[in-house]
Order: C-alpha cells, then sequence, then structure tokens
C-alpha cells in the first residue's frame, strides 16, 4: 500500500503551505547570506523531492529507471540507450541535457538545466507510468545530486561514463567532484528492490509467493573501465556490476588480467577493433570471452567518444537482457543526437558544426573528430559561460581554438551575472598567446547572432564552421536569471538562408 494522505483537504493544505514557503523563501534569497542560502538550498530541494514523490505517488517505484553520470557523454548514453530500449519494443521516457520524454513525445530541453528541480522529475516520471512506460532513463549531474535532486528516484541500473576535472569550482576541488558522484552510487544501496515480468514491466508485490512468477531487477553499476577512477565505483554496494572496455586487441588477445572484476555477478564487455572514420564508427562487441566478430555494429555518430556512449548503452542492454541483435539494431538506428557533432546543411559548399563542448577536454576531443573530414580551413565561434563557473578554463578553450582553427570568433555564451566582456577578453587571451592576431584570425563579436554571421561569411568552399558551447539549448542566460531564447542549430541555418550560399 502507498502511504495516504488523511483527507484532500491536509494533502491540499500540505501543497499550499510548500509553495506559499518557496515563494517566500526566493525573496528571502535576496538578503541571506550567501554562506546561509548555500547551507539551506540543498535541504530545500530535499523537501521538494519528497513533496514531489508524494504528490506523484511514487513514480519511480513503477518503472525500471537507469541514471547515467559522469563528466561527458551522459546526454548521448542516455539518447542511445533510450532509441537502443525503444527498438527493441520497450517503451522509453528520459530526461537530459538536451532533450526529454514522456514515452509519447519527445522535446528540447529548455530547462538550462540537466536535473530540473522541484517537481519536473516527478512529474515526468509520472507521465512516463501514465504513458504506461517500461523504463525511465535519468541523466543525473554532480550539481543535482549535491543539491540531493536524485533522492526519492528509485534506481536500478547506474552507469558512470568517465570523470575527470570540471565544475571544480563549484565543488571546491577534484576530490569533492567524485564524491558527489559517489553519492549517487552510495544511494543505489537504499532503493528499494523491484518485481519485472517477462516483458520487463514493474508489478507491485504484496505477497512472497508472488515473487516466484517475476524477475528480481538487479541493482547494477555499470563501469567505464578505462577510466581511472574505474575502482572507487565498482566499490560501491551492487548486486551486479559491469565493466566495459574499448581495446584495439583483436578479440582472440583478451584476457582476463585486462578487467578488474573477476566473481559471478561481474560481467565484462569490450569494444574490440574499433575503426573511426569520417562516416562514423565501428567495432566488434564481446560480452565476457564471447566476440562477435561477424557482427560489427557500425554507427552513424562521429568521433572517438562516440564508442565509448555506445558501450554505455550497450552495457544497459547486456544488463537488461537483449540480444546481440537488439543492441546492434537499437544502436545503428540512431543517426545522431540534437546539439552533438549535428551538422546544419541548406545547400551550402562548406560544412557547419552546432556542439554541445564547452570545456577543454571536449573540445579537444571534437578537434579530433573534425581533423579526420576534409577541409581546408576551420572557423570556430565560441565563448565560455558565466555565473563563476570554471573561470580557468576560458583562457584554455581559446589556446585550444587558436591552436587548432585558422579564424576564431569569440562570442558572448551564457554570462549569467558575471561580465560578457569580462569572459570575452579571457578566453581571447589565450587565443592571442597561441599567435592568433586581433582583427585578422581573432575577432571579438559580441552579439552571438553577429558573431555566427561573421563565421559563415568568412567560410568559403570546404571550409569548417564549428559552433560550440551550446548545442541544442534553448536560451542564453543572463544577468537577474534571465533567458533569452536562443538556439544556435535554428540562428546558422537563418544566417545561411540570408546569405544565399552555393
Amino acid at each position: 500500500m502507498y502511504i495516504g494522505i488523511p483527507t484532500l483537504f491536509t494533502f491540499s493544505l500540505l501543497v499550499f503551505t510548500f509553495f506559499m514557503f518557496d515563494k517566500l523563501l526566493h525573496e528571502l534569497r535576496k538578503i541571506i547570506p550567501k554562506k546561509v542560502w548555500d547551507y539551506l538550498w540543498p535541504i530545500y530541494h530535499f523537501s521538494w523531492g519528497w513533496l514531489g514523490n508524494l504528490i506523484y505517488r511514487w513514480p519511480s517505484q513503477k518503472l525500471i529507471v537507469i541514471g547515467v553520470t559522469g563528466t561527458t557523454g551522459k546526454t548521448t548514453s542516455v539518447y542511445l540507450v533510450a532509441k537502443m530500449l525503444s527498438e527493441a519494443g520497450y517503451k522509453v521516457g528520459y530526461t537530459s541535457t538536451a532533450m526529454f520524454s514522456d514515452g509519447n513525445k519527445e522535446w528540447l530541453n529548455d530547462k538550462k538545466m540537466t536535473m530540473v528541480g522541484r517537481l519536473f522529475t516527478f512529474r515526468l516520471m509520472s507521465k512516463m507510468v501514465k504513458n504506461k512506460c517500461h523504463y525511465a532513463v535519468i541523466e543525473t549531474s554532480s550539481e543535482g545530486i549535491i543539491q540531493y535532486r536524485h533522492r526519492f528516484i528509485n534506481y536500478d541500473v547506474l552507469v558512470f561514463t568517465g570523470l575527470y576535472p570540471e565544475h571544480i569550482e563549484a565543488h571546491g576541488s577534484f576530490e569533492a567532484y567524485q564524491e558527489a558522484k559517489g553519492m549517487l552510487f552510495a544511494h543505489l544501496k537504499d532503493c528499494k528492490t523491484k518485481y519485472a515480468d517477462n516483458e520487463r514491466r514493474v508489478k507491485k508485490v504484496e505477497a512472497g509467493i508472488k515473487k516466484l512468477s517475476l524477475n528480481r531487477v538487479k541493482k547494477t553499476i555499470i563501469v567505464n573501465g578505462d577510466d581511472e577512477h574505474k575502482d572507487y565505483f565498482l566499490n560501491f554496494w551492487s548486486e551486479a556490476n559491469i565493466e566495459y572496455r574499448v581495446m584495439d586487441k583483436a578479440p582472440v588477445e583478451i584476457k582476463d588480467e585486462d578487467f578488474a572484476t573477476k566473481d559471478h555477478n561481474s560481467h565484462r564487455l569490450i569494444a574490440a577493433n574499433p575503426l573511426i572514420n569520417r562516416d562514423g564508427v565501428s567495432f566488434v562487441l564481446c560480452y565476457d570471452h564471447q566476440c562477435f566478430k561477424d557482427e560489427q555494429i557500425s554507427l552513424k555518430l562521429l568521433g572517438s567518444f562516440s564508442i565509448g556512449n555506445a558501450m554505455n548503452a550497450a552495457a544497459v542492454g547486456y544488463s537488461q537482457g537483449l540480444s546481440l541483435q537488439q543492441i546492434k539494431q537499437g544502436l545503428e538506428s540512431v543517426s545522431g543526437i540534437p546539439g552533438r557533432l549535428e551538422q546544419i546543411a541548406i545547400g551550402q559548399p562548406f560544412t557547419v558544426i552546432v556542439d554541445y563542448a564547452f570545456e577543454p577536454r571536449a573540445v579537444s576531443k571534437l578537434y579530433e573528430t573534425v581533423a579526420l573530414l576534409p577541409h581546408n580551413k576551420i572557423i570556430h565561434v565560441l565563448g565560455s559561460a558565466g555565473g563563476g563557473r570554471d573561470v580557468a578554463r576560458r583562457p584554455v578553450l581559446g589556446k585550444i581554438a587558436g591552436e587548432q582553427a585558422d579564424i576564431v570568433i569569440v562570442t558572448n555564451e551564457d554570462p549569467y551575472d558575471d561580465d560578457p566582456l569580462i569572459i570575452m577578453d579571457q578566453v581571447a587571451l589565450g587565443a592571442e598567446k597561441s599567435g592568433k592576431i586581433l582583427g585578422e584570425s581573432l575577432f571579438k563579436i559580441y552579439e552571438r547572432r553577429e558573431a555566427i554571421t561573421k563565421a559563415l561569411s568568412l567560410a568559403n568552399a570546404d571550409d569548417i564552421v564549428l559552433i560550440t558551447g551550446k548545442g541544442s539549448e534553448q536560451a542564453i542566460c543572463v544577468k537577474g536569471g534571465k533567458k533569452i531564447p536562443w538556439d544556435d542549430r535554428q540562428v546558422a541555418r537563418e544566417e545561411l538562408a540570408k546569405l544565399k550560399l552555393t
């Protein structure tokens, strides 16, 4: 039985009180000292999580919930997992930085937030239940975790994509950042056991005898075995764990020593013989010691990192009993992810790519991928976020662009309450140190649309225009918490049409 509310009146009064408290708290935020607010903020989200769970009647108890976390690759992995499970015949809802789905429809994330707080996530999961979803895939960020937005979500599978320094200023240190991710994995032990029928639909079990005809949904941890921090996450409690790796070795050369996990609840997946080219990536998938040499998986996604993202999904499929053919069919059905290496083409003689990459390692990986594409010169439009976020990365981003691109155009991105001109100067400084000359190979243009137009106007046949930092995001965040409607992809299309390039 679900915990009930004695009367509708009492329940309505509780909800009304929460909303009034929320309104009051946001007014007090203007005068509450930051240190005090930082202490109250997690409690605030914890309370909303509890209320959301109560209002929407424990929706995560009625779905198989897959959480995806890590420094990079989360959004793409969520999308691949959702599409793979859907192709296998299951109904799937998901939340991610790029998109949302309630199982019936998909729409772009216009919240400028990965884990949306207050009641949103629970309301969306409730819609998934109403729409008869089997699975919910939740992109789970470190910021969301430290604000307890993961609490009251009953996870069943957790996926760790990898970890490297990012959001350090927000967390205080890399150790604190790692521990924030660890809070999610520690939470798995407190998540209640679920049982599902042969169609993977969660069933409510009251009498123990009924469990005999159902399948226990194992609490499972999936870890990127190529990440140096894998052991930290593998050491958390689970009923099963899966470690995957990407190897250049031929399948027959793979040995037990290649893996740290060996007990009967531990499983190993390998992407062997990876191939990366201008059309996509491919690999041979191996389950433990069994390699399917004649069933190469070929993805239409660019970049070596796409293999790791695909392996996150393949490991989820393996944990849920999908066959190799189902995994292969699901992954190969995906032709692209919104705002992730998304090409904008309306007939122009050069390539335009919009990508979400906003931190140094992701931008470097992006250039590795772009290098595979035939091109003359590269024109890069970029900026960096404000809000006190990782200030140190700003000149680093400029330096990378300055070293890799022929022309760098620095523009406004998401300044929040920071001075956008100062942010631009800090990014441009890195490009100048890489040899770029202001007014010749380096431009600073505040208006983002104008910056994109400039890049397109400078492009000739077979050039590449990179527009990074926002991907498919639907707003630019400025001072005072305001959001200006925005979509890099749409702006690029509009400006290309105006130029009438052929």
